[in-house]
């Protein structure tokens, strides 16, 4: 089986190398020179863990090739993915097929014999349709059919959600493009990984309403949290409890600053506008991206409050900036807002991430300061907040935190740090979704006196 991919960023790389450890020839396409270049060299352009060591074990095998253009890499092919971006279209939140029409144009012009393409990139219902009706207008010599393959590829575990998904959808209306993918696929299918064939437009849609389902309880128990922080209650145990119940389960029911990254942001958008367009409004979605956008910006805010209403003069030390660990990736991370926000407010920013840093260079103020390490980060620090979760942050010891520091003040958007050893440590630790009883909620610090919002 030949398998070309189309795109060699994060969804067709991870495809293209996950797709040859089944056993397949793949060719990945990439057509920007710098990633071309850095993917021939054996350098990965994307951070993704066990990535590296997956494309170097293929190009060993000879499985795994890459090339620079479409032309003369396709020819032959069994299948041809398209694996290109569909950002946010600028103005409506549309997603943006520039690409995927104009790869697929190339795709068909390159062809020399029948083939299914198939796209991986997140695309809009009826795309699928339109892609058909393009492909007979550009070579009604061949039978090119056309099928849907959603990704369900989460930063940080790709490689383990390819090669073990809950699922694989395969949406197509040809027999022949049904039975091909099915070949593609019985390696995970002999796994007992379920194989789940339907139609283009269910395919395409399937992907949007999962993606936006989770959105929402991440956006769900960020107001849950918010209500505990009134009300008294734990958002930790109250997560826990409803995780309990199988009809909801415990993923995506962590409390923070509001989901960020490639899919959430820009799936919501696009399938908001997707049912205005089809005369059903999706009013939830609509609602969870307002929701999201407000709490990543008043995250900021918070911060301010804690800290007596001003940050101005004081150093804070910012640990984590992607919108998730294990990644480098920034794409609406909510860092962005909170760090432009405390330098408006005359902050001086010290931020450390372990992966992340290249990428926010040109996303966050020029006078950000980047640390080598989080304990180079936190030196002298009036407030240090946590952005990411990465695993080392929940490792620091209170102790050394509290000596390593000028100020007393911790603020935890993630829920990750002992909030008891750091308290125990004289610290102040703000965390999501808890309160202390009111009789303990008046603290005095380097700030002045204020009313706590939440701490642990």
């Amino acid at each position: 089986m030949r398998i070309a991919v189309v795109g060699g960023g994060y969804v067709g790389l991870v495809s293209g190398a996950c797709l040859a450890t089944l056993g397949w020839d793949v060719t990945v396409i990439e057509s920007n020179a710098d990633r071309y270049r850095a993917l021939c060299e054996g350098r990965i352009p994307i951070y993704e863990p066990g990535l590296a060591e997956l494309v170097l074990a293929n190009r060993e095998s000879g499985r795994l090739v890459f090339a620079d253009r479409i032309h003369g890499s396709v020819s032959g092919a069994d299948a041809v993915f398209l694996a290109v971006g569909t950002p946010s279209r600028r103005g409506d939140g549309h997603a943006d097929l520039t690409y995927v029409f104009s790869a697929a144009d190339d795709v068909a012009h390159a062809l020399t014999s029948s083939t299914i393409l198939v796209t991986k990139s997140t695309v809009p219902v009826g795309t699928g349709r339109r892609l058909e009706r393009r492909m007979r207008e550009l070579r009604p010599d061949l039978a090119i059919a056309v099928a849907s393959n959603p990704e369900f590829l989460r930063e940080g575990s790709a490689i383990g959600d390819f090669m073990q998904p809950d699922r694989v959808v395969i949406g197509a209306s040809s027999t022949s493009a049904r039975a091909i993918l099915e070949q593609i696929y019985e390696p995970l299918a002999r796994k007992g990984i379920p194989i789940w064939i339907t139609g283009l437009e269910s395919a395409e849609l399937i992907k949007y309403a999962a993606n936006s389902f989770l959105a929402m309880k991440i956006a769900f128990i960020n107001e849950i949290a918010d209500l505990c922080e009134k009300t008294g209650a734990d958002i930790a145990e109250v997560s826990h409890g409803m995780g309990l119940d199988q009809r909801i389960g415990a993923r995506f029911l962590s409390p923070g600053p509001g989901f960020g990254g490639s899919c959430f942001p820009k799936d919501t958008q696009a399938l908001a506008r997707i049912a205005q367009e089809a005369g059903a409004p999706s009013r939830l979605v609509e609602t969870v991206v307002a929701v999201n956008d407000a709490r990543k910006a008043s995250m900021a805010g918070r911060i301010l409050a804690i800290c007596g209403g001003s940050v101005r003069g004081k150093k804070v030390a910012v640990l984590g900036l992607t919108f998730k660990p294990e990644t480098d990736d920034m794409r609406d991370a909510p860092s962005i807002s909170i760090v432009h926000r405390l330098v408006a407010e005359g902050a001086s920013v010290n931020a450390y991430d372990p992966e992340g840093v290249d990428q926010a260079r040109p996303l966050l103020p020029s006078n950000v300061v980047y640390a080598d390490s989080a304990t180079a980060a936190i030196s002298d620090a009036d407030i240090v907040v946590l952005v990411t979760e990465w695993k080392e942050f929940s490792a620091i010891n209170a102790s050394e935190l509290a000596a390593r520091m000028r100020g007393n003040v911790v603020v935890d958007f993630r829920n990750v740090l002992d909030g008891g050893a750091l308290k125990a440590a004289g610290l102040i630790y703000y965390a999501i979704g808890r309160t202390m009883p009111p009789a303990a909620s008046e603290v005095w610090h380097p700030f002045g006196r204020h009313r706590l919002v939440a701490l642990a």
